[in-house]
């Protein structure tokens, strides 16, 4: 009899420990994801993959997504814009590439959007006469036809539309 109730005791130690500990492991990896989401502007899907690649089960994600959000460190639509504007600024992408890549991490298309209206259409315009007279001086082509399109095809590429390409190379 003895001998079943040590064992009966050593289990429900053992059960409490292992909850006790899961709570502290919560915690810890809870704030881990913190400092990983203030770090920069992060989407919810960068967030879920680290919290997998960490070993969290399937609703402990989903947990910590959640409470990372009602907490504000995590907002997709502050993501999307923040993307989108360095996108734009620093890598003179396009709508149309910058679209892709929220696409790509999963950014609802509502939050795609409103990144997008956030790129002003003057500065919109700005960027593509800069790309396209930067690459024109660039392109060593002899053959006017020919070097017009290997212009527009490099600011396509970027991710401009390709009507707003051509009309910018038919104002210069």
């Amino acid at each position: 009899m003895y001998h079943v109730l040590c064992t009966l005791y050593l289990v429900l130690n053992t059960n409490r420990f292992r909850i006790l500990n899961q709570v502290v492991m919560d915690k810890v990896i809870l704030n881990k994801a913190i400092k990983y989401c203030t770090y920069q502007e992060r989407s919810q899907q960068e967030v879920r993959d680290k919290l997998y690649e960490w070993g969290l089960h399937r609703t402990d994600v989903e947990q910590g997504i959640a409470q990372l959000v009602s907490d504000g460190y995590l907002n997709e639509q502050r993501f999307a814009i923040a993307y989108a504007g360095g996108k734009f600024r620093i890598k003179q992408w396009g709508r149309i590439k910058i679209k892709l890549a929220l696409k790509q991490k999963k950014v609802s298309d509502y939050c795609i959007r409103k990144a997008l209206e956030e790129i002003s259409s003057g500065d919109y315009q700005k960027m593509l006469g800069k790309i396209l007279s930067s690459k024109n001086k660039e392109v060593k082509e002899k053959n006017p036809l020919k070097k017009r399109y290997k212009v527009a095809q490099y600011a396509i590429s970027r991710g401009f539309e390709p009507e707003l390409v051509w009309e910018g190379l038919k104002e210069e």
